[in-house]
């Protein structure tokens, strides 16, 4: 099925109509975190790239904090989540230390 659209529903019956708008509401939540946790790792990244330890500073926490808010949320599989924040992090200690 296409991302984005709505699940077809085979049955009238009122718990699979209830089930099928919990899902829709539920992907909407899971993709909304989703792309918040992919815009700051691409902010943070690009910040890192240019060298601008300062910014990739400021950036740093929030980044690490929404992926262990999606961690939480199972939007991110904990290893997943693990394994970007510590790319991150090492990443941020090079242009930190290069800075330094």
């Amino acid at each position: 099925m296409a991302q984005g659209q709505a699940t077809k529903v085979k049955k009238k019956k009122k718990s699979v109509l209830k089930r099928a708008a919990q899902a829709g509401q539920r992907a909407e939540v899971n993709r909304a975190n989703r792309t918040r946790v992919r815009t700051l790792i691409k902010r943070l990244r690009t910040a890192i790239s240019a060298g601008d330890a300062g910014a990739a500073g400021t950036l740093l926490q929030p980044t690490l904090s929404a992926i262990d808010v999606a961690i939480s949320k199972g939007v991110l599989h904990e290893n997943t989540g693990n394994r970007y924040k510590s790319r991150l992090a090492l990443a941020f200690n090079g242009v930190k230390a290069a800075k330094a």
